[in-house]
């Protein structure tokens, strides 16, 4: 922050405030002297305005260094009661010295009234408490400004994973794949012809619910998983398995809907699939509380070009709900996705 500029009205709030500050605390020091002598008027005022000009830059670095240490709107309270020991202090500080300068030059042309000290304590925290609350309620604003924005940001992002989602599985392509393969079902394995169309409805039913809400359980989230991954068992068989390792004490943990799914085919459209070259993707959570996606690499040949969209918008999620980071790991055998599990507070 420049000049320990405490908010962006920084230099607005001093033309306003220091020249009325300075004019009444000479008047309550001085009296009606300071008005009746330009020489009077003119080192006063000058002395006084570099001294609390001095003061504001000084009480702002500790409202900055207090903001730092106290920065979440739950912490109001003690941030305000520091900012107005501190401050108020060091405010009182200034107008001792101002005082003090005062009766260095006092003359009969130049008098000071000691008995009028106090009204200046006084005067200056009543300045302190209002240029406070002036700041709190910029920073209050500010906040709200802040998570108003980002609640629209998440909100977007969220969106923006549905739309994916929906339109890598509500598209011909894959509309074809599925009902080939339940033509072919049909004929084949009537039951598993009924469990496929089980499974296809729970998917869809996912999908369109998944914008009700920012946040899903992990639990539904694996129920979800499974019923995508049986869509995808059937049409390639042995060549991908799924292998689940979910501690049940994290099944109420939360993370963004669809997440799973972004993953499940991230892994499907950019690795070989064979029986006799199996995919195998991992789902699970680390000792850490964390889950987990892995899935060993089957580059393919010809690769699908990739702007890791679906990633981008998990990562841009769990920053925006600022739960900690989305970590990605590759290598030539394997590659994983590690994400964090926010604790259900219900």
């Amino acid at each position: 922050m420049k000049r320990f500029s405490y908010t962006e009205q920084d230099s607005t709030l001093q033309l306003i405030v220091l020249p009325v500050f300075v004019f009444i605390l000479n008047w309550i020091l001085l009296r009606n002297v300071y008005w009746q002598n330009w020489q009077i008027f003119g080192f006063a005022t000058l002395s006084a305005g570099l001294l609390s000009y001095g003061n504001w830059l000084a009480n702002n670095a500790i409202s900055i260094y207090i903001n730092q240490h106290f920065p979440h709107p739950q912490q109001t309270p003690r941030r305000i009661l520091f900012m107005f020991i501190l401050t108020g202090l060091q405010s009182c500080l200034t107008i001792s010295v101002i005082y003090g300068l005062y009766k260095v030059v006092a003359s009969p042309a130049f008098p000071v009234y000691p008995g009028w000290l106090g009204w200046a304590y006084t005067y200056d925290l009543l300045v302190v408490v209002m240029v406070i609350t002036v700041y709190e309620g910029v920073f209050a604003f500010t906040h709200w400004e802040q998570t108003l924005i980002e609640t629209e940001q998440l909100k977007k992002a969220n969106l923006q994973s549905q739309l994916d989602g929906l339109k890598s599985q509500i598209n011909p392509h894959f509309l074809f794949n599925s009902l080939n393969s339940l033509s072919s079902l049909i004929e084949d394995d009537p039951d598993q012809a009924e469990r496929f169309v089980e499974e296809m409805s729970s998917v869809y039913r996912y999908l369109l619910r998944s914008n009700e809400t920012e946040l899903a359980t992990l639990s539904q989230e694996i129920q979800f998983a499974q019923s995508y991954f049986h869509l995808l068992n059937t049409r390639y068989g042995d060549g991908i398995q799924l292998r689940l390792a979910i501690d049940p004490a994290l099944a109420d943990h939360l993370l963004p809907p669809l997440t799973l799914q972004i993953l499940i085919e991230n892994v499907v459209k950019h690795n070989i699939i064979l029986p006799q070259q199996p995919l195998t993707i991992r789902i699970g959570t680390t000792p850490d509380g964390r889950l987990e996606v892995q899935n060993n690499v089957q580059r393919k040949n010809v690769r699908v070009p990739s702007n890791r969209v679906g990633l981008s918008n998990i990562t841009t999620k769990y920053q925006l709900l600022g739960q900690g980071s989305v970590s990605i790991q590759e290598n030539d055998q394997t590659f994983s996705v590690t994400l964090p599990l926010l604790a259900n507070s219900e």
